[in-house]
């Protein structure tokens, strides 16, 4: 993993290998606008994000404000900066012999999920989605495999 087990930050080794890719704004000369917030704790709170899946709301209180977090996250997506660093990491991982990208994929997949339902369940027949195909399908094969009786005289 790209992180340290116990806090599931970044290690040392790892944001010494990072921080030359962070572009630091200085600061003011006049000593004027918000303090600078240290790149560190938000590189880890983004990759947190990025690991868990949860919205930026939903980001814990060890870490930057969400939207300080999500405001760098947008700036270095623009400026390409994200990009360097999972490349970064990535080449580390592989140095590190911890994975083999000769032999990963990316899996474009979706399946989405709906409100209020639990993970398994189906939708029921009646509310189920369907198109005039597969009702066509069905009356197709209702008429084909029909037991009815012949009409009698």
């Amino acid at each position: 993993m790209i992180v340290d087990a116990v806090s599931m930050d970044l290690t040392s080794a790892q944001w010494a290998r990072i921080v030359p890719l962070i572009p630091i704004k200085p600061r003011r000369a006049d000593g004027k606008g918000r303090p600078p917030t240290s790149p560190r704790p938000i590189l880890n709170a983004i990759l947190w994000i990025l690991r868990t899946g949860a919205s930026w709301p939903d980001l814990p209180t060890r870490y930057p404000p969400f939207q300080t977090v999500h405001r760098w996250f947008q700036k270095w997506t623009r400026d390409g900066v994200i990009e360097n660093i999972m490349k970064a990491l990535a080449e580390d991982l592989v140095e590190r012999g911890v994975i083999d990208v000769s032999e990963s994929f990316i899996d474009g997949s979706f399946a989405p999920a709906k409100k209020g339902a639990t993970k398994s369940a189906k939708p029921s027949e009646a509310k189920a989605q369907r198109s005039w195909q597969s009702q066509t399908a069905m009356a197709l094969l209702w008429a084909s495999t029909s037991t009815a009786l012949p009409r009698t005289k």
